[in-house]
């Protein structure tokens, strides 16, 4: 599909803008890497431990009158969240005992609501020992996973190749956990879930650019580098606009569809779209050229 027709962008003279651009992301989500490892960052009860509930009330429920219902019995600290259809209210007690909170959460709405009866469609309780084991398991997943990706490029193309799909990926995966960390958002197994399939993507649309860009330098071996470079992320521009638009509006109907649980794994999505299609473009591909000049560079001499 020639979704812009035939383009002469000259992306590789963009690099030093993308790669400032870049680093501000990438710092930002190290850090709030970090802060996930050390648990400071908003953990869901996931990595923390805690109580979630899902309860179904049968009549409409004023969320402030739940809260302070819970306050009055004891339940302090709670976080509450309205599900729109079906007169439903999610609780979460991050960091809570097993067991006791969500019986305490039961007593008090059977007490000040005594006219609006409710049942438990789903309660998880994680103790906190086994969120921060999950916690540090899930990080090491994230990173064995990263390092297959990385092992994979650089058998599948060669060195030069296999660092700018490698740059491209640990620059997607920071750049999600920035944007979650600023906002504020809960960092979950869905999330991380998130994450590793943008890797993915991104590793797959990189992959589409790459095997371009390789077959014209095979087709023009004393052409300019950032021509050939140019001229082959321009071929694909159509295609990679068109698939990352496609998963786009799938990742978008979710979002505005899909309801509350899958709601914050949507927007990670939606971020990791926009992220990987920019880093195929404009951070892979500019250090594979710096990489190839430096080493056709050395041969010169």
């Amino acid at each position: 599909m020639e979704l812009l027709g035939k383009t002469t962008i000259d992306f590789i003279g963009k690099r030093n803008i993308s790669f400032v651009i870049s680093a501000i992301i990438s710092i930002i989500g190290l850090i709030g890497v970090v802060q996930v490892g050390r648990g400071a960052a908003n953990m869901g009860i996931d990595f923390s431990g805690g109580t979630a509930m899902q309860l179904k009330f049968s009549k409409p429920v004023d969320i402030a009158a739940a809260r302070d219902a819970l306050h009055k019995n004891g339940v302090a600290k709670a976080d509450l969240q309205e599900i729109k259809d079906g007169n439903k209210l999610l609780v979460k007690m991050a960091g809570a005992a097993v067991g006791k909170p969500s019986e305490m959460v039961q007593v008090a709405f059977k007490k000040e609501f005594a006219d609006n009866a409710f049942t438990v469609e789903s309660s998880t309780e994680i103790g906190p020992s086994i969120g921060d084991k999950l916690r540090k398991d899930t990080l090491i997943a994230a990173v064995l996973s990263l390092m297959g990706i990385i092992l994979y490029i650089a058998w599948r193309f060669d060195f030069q190749f296999g660092v700018g799909a490698t740059c491209a990926t640990l620059h997607d995966c920071p750049a999600m956990f920035a944007v979650f960390y600023l906002l504020n958002k809960e960092i979950n197994l869905l999330f991380i879930t998130a994450v590793l399939t943008i890797a993915g993507y991104s590793l797959t649309d990189t992959v589409v650019v790459f095997d371009r860009i390789r077959e014209n330098l095979h087709k023009n071996l004393k052409g300019a580098m950032n021509t050939i470079f140019n001229d082959s992320i321009n071929e694909v521009l159509s295609r990679t606009i068109v698939t990352s638009l496609t998963v786009f509006l799938a990742a978008a109907s979710l979002f505005f569809f899909g309801g509350e649980v899958i709601h914050d794994f949507s927007l990670a999505l939606l971020i990791g779209v926009l992220v990987g299609t920019y880093s195929s473009v404009f951070v892979a591909s500019p250090i594979v050229v710096i990489l190839e000049n430096r080493a056709l560079a050395k041969k010169a001499v």
